[in-house]
């Protein structure tokens, strides 16, 4: 496949409108859901990014039927599955494949699965997935790079994650929502993308609580039924051009906002001096539940003439900071005056993209791992940037519009896994954009 970079000249005036589309990190594990039903299972407001053709593609190779019956809905019906079928090429380039563990575990008692890939940010072993798994009776044997699950004694009880881990909790999930009985999940995850996949499970027979203290009570069922889910909207995405919109200066309305689902992110934006204006609720068609789950609004970044200091940019699991937004905050920590520290604990190879930024003529001193001070305010220069993850793909982007000069950024398939044509959209938003292959 040839090498394809996004190729930006910075310091262009930016006005107009883009709009936030579904959430991958919602679509990936409700695409693995399917799984579990011999039923047609209807997915409507899909991003079309790369991780979910992706994921489209492995769930077809297992033998599911596959068709998109509108741009963004596709019908999939998992009635003859081989899960011998796995395609391990699929699977090391997508992390998202690791959904089908839970998935084909409950449904047919054994899956031999490669390691899965992903993001260069750091190790990201399935360690706490294959712990719940334990907890729950499987047996779990490692085979050079596969991993071995087998559920003979599989049955419903308590499980206790080792950490706040999104995907482990949705892997539990999956598998409980097939499992008769009542299985808590303690230490769970709380991000919106969790709820929006119980939303689905719920919809499919089974029964859900919310209680304190990070915990689910799940109540399975022998068999599930199919459903219809309308995806909800991305946050990360929101956020993302959000922060655009105001690094730039820009003249933009973002339109379906989830505003409920980004607190933290938009207090965090106020302590830079940033604000947003409210134009009008989003007109979508998700229907009520969705208007009961994310509050939409179509909003306008005010940013102050000079960006305000901020001491301290700390990732936290929802309702915190996430991770994925940490790489954009560090763009506009560039722009502000004073430090800034850049804490993300969660993984370490997180900052690499700080050592770009640092090429560009930013002043960041990289003190471990996990934490960065950020001295600013920098005038970016464009330069060609090796690009190696998803989220520090869209933080050059955003760098590289408010630079001097031409701004090369390698690996644009990367940012392909999450953001939809992003070329594109912003171009229609005044961005001198380009997709340029080598």
């Amino acid at each position: 496949m040839e090498e394809q970079y996004f190729q930006i000249q910075g310091k262009k005036p930016l006005a107009g409108e883009i709009d936030v589309k579904g959430c991958k990190n919602a679509a990936t594990p409700i695409i693995a859901a399917t799984l579990l039903t011999n039923q047609p299972c209807y997915i409507q407001n899909l991003p079309l990014v790369e991780d979910i053709f992706r994921m489209l593609d492995l769930v077809k190779e297992l033998g599911a039927k596959v068709d998109f019956i509108g741009e963004r809905e596709v019908k999939i019906e998992a009635k003859d599955l081989d899960p011998s079928r796995i395609r391990k090429e699929l699977v090391t380039m997508l992390r998202s494949s690791v959904f089908l563990l839970g998935p084909l575990l409950s449904r047919f008692g054994e899956v031999k699965m490669p390691q899965p890939g992903g993001c260069l940010i750091g190790a990201r072993p399935v360690d706490a997935h294959l712990e719940g798994f334990q907890q729950l009776g499987a047996e779990v044997e490692r085979e050079e790079k596969y991993y071995i699950l087998k559920s003979k004694y599989l049955k419903s009880g308590e499980v206790v994650l080792p950490e706040f881990s999104v995907t482990a909790t949705e892997n539990i999930l999956m598998v409980a929502a097939l499992l008769p009985g009542k299985t808590v999940i303690k230490i769970a995850a709380l991000e919106p993308h969790v709820k929006d996949l119980s939303r689905v499970l719920v919809e499919m027979g089974a029964k859900i609580r919310w209680l304190e203290d990070h915990t689910i009570e799940i109540e399975g069922r022998k068999k599930l039924k199919g459903f219809s889910h309308f995806v909800i909207y991305d946050p990360v995405e929101a956020g993302s051009f959000i922060i655009l919109a105001a690094v730039t200066k820009g003249d933009i309305v973002i339109k379906n906002v989830p505003l409920n689902n980004l607190d933290l992110v938009l207090q965090k934006l106020k302590e830079f001096g940033i604000f947003l204006e409210k134009i009008e609720s989003s007109k979508i068609n998700g229907g009520a539940k969705l208007k009961q789950f994310q509050t939409l609004f179509d909003v306008k970044t005010k940013a102050p003439k000079e960006f305000l200091p901020v001491q301290k940019v700390q990732v936290l699991p929802y309702p915190g900071i996430p991770t994925d937004l940490q790489c954009a905050f560090g763009v506009l920590a560039t722009q502000n005056p004073g430090e800034t520290l850049i804490h993300d604990p969660l993984y370490e190879g997180r900052l690499r993209y700080l050592d770009g930024l640092n090429k560009m003529g930013a002043d960041v001193s990289i003190l471990d791992p996990h934490r960065a001070i950020v001295r600013g305010p920098s005038n970016l220069k464009g330069l060609p940037i090796e690009n190696y993850d998803l989220r520090s793909g869209a933080a050059f982007i955003i760098a590289g519009l408010i630079a001097e000069g031409e701004t090369l950024i390698s690996n644009a398939y990367q940012v392909d896994r999450g953001y939809e044509k992003i070329e594109e959209r912003l171009q229609k938003v005044g961005a001198d954009i380009k997709r340029v292959k080598v």
